[in-house]
């Protein structure tokens, strides 16, 4: 390692804390998080698996919770093995080029996430606005563009924060990162140079991100809330709002844990390290466990196909 007046350096690694302050209780914090990881895992290839085999899931809808399933699969297995090898072996040293990948990972794939949700809000827009086109408009080619566009999307706005920080800002104050996986203001703050840059364009991409993004899917929801409303039935009512349940529930999963996360990291000055630490943890698990318990539970389909293979299961025992 490098070092200049004895006080910054070009760290070659860094080294993660895990859960600072709680370092003694870190092989108990590995139970709920090593089972909470085996459940996002197996609860999302579940997903991958049912809409493959069942061919009338090939629809929009569910194309895009695939989408949803491969992203949380990579959000999750980005940072949690990792956590488990700090929890169980220490294994807390992580190189500098590794780290800005897990970052870029994290904050590209969470951007993807965003853009999908506000692809499905389209999709359930379509369909409950203008049910007579929505095949034609919802093509497989279309749903394959907006996730293209979303995967884009994310690529464009998150990867120059790596790059900033490996081209900007190349000397550290300390190699010692107090979290558990590389986020990027855990890794500005123990830079030595002007970080003004990165903190802007940082709070410029959430804005654009969860502002921008919630308002539009908001927007869709008081259009579709207004066709419903011009139904003419109760029943009518409550079953078309139904096919949007679980879009909803899944946005909500998604946009409050990290909405949270992100209001703490700015403002919560309060809040101590360790509660952050988890809190960020949570919000890098809770979608990827959620999203496939809901839409298992709330849609009929997947519910259905579900039983049928665990019957059939049962019965070659």
């Amino acid at each position: 390692m490098l070092t200049f007046h004895n006080v910054c350096s070009v760290p070659s690694s860094f080294q993660l804390l895990g859960i600072p302050g709680l370092e003694s209780m870190h092989i108990w914090f590995s139970i709920p998080f090593s089972s909470m990881y085996v459940v996002a895992v197996v609860g999302n290839v579940t997903i991958l698996a049912v809409v493959k085999v069942e061919r009338s899931l090939h629809q929009p809808m569910y194309f895009f919770l695939c989408m949803l399933a491969i992203i949380d699969l990579v959000l999750s297995t980005s940072t949690i093995p990792k956590l488990l090898g700090i929890f169980w072996f220490g294994a807390g040293n992580i190189g500098l080029d590794t780290c800005l990948g897990q970052m870029f990972l994290i904050h590209c794939f969470a951007t993807v996430e965003s853009g999908i949700f506000l692809a499905m809000a389209f999709d359930r827009y379509v369909a409950i606005c203008d049910p007579l086109r929505h095949a034609t408009v919802l093509t497989h080619a279309l749903v394959c563009r907006l996730g293209l566009a979303a995967l884009l999307r994310g690529i464009l706005y998150i990867g120059p924060l790596p790059l900033m920080i490996r081209l900007r800002l190349p000397l550290y104050k300390t190699h010692i990162i107090s979290h558990s996986y590389c986020e990027h203001m855990a890794v500005v703050t123990l830079t030595c140079g002007d970080s003004t840059l990165n903190n802007v364009y940082g709070l410029s991409i959430g804005f654009l991100v969860l502002i921008l993004d919630s308002v539009a899917i908001a927007a869709s929801y008081v259009m579709i809330f207004r066709a419903v409303m011009g139904l003419a039935t109760p029943e009518a009512r409550l079953k078309t709002l139904g096919t949007c349940g679980s879009h909803v529930c899944a946005i909500l999963i998604f946009y409050v844990p990290i909405a949270v996360s992100s209001l703490i990291h700015r403002f919560g000055h309060q809040v101590p390290p360790p509660i952050h630490t988890l809190l960020a943890n949570f919000y890098l698990l809770i979608p990827p466990i959620l999203n496939p318990i809901v839409y298992a539970v709330r849609t009929k389909q997947i519910r259905e196909r579900l039983l049928q293979i665990l019957t059939m299961g049962s019965k070659m025992r």
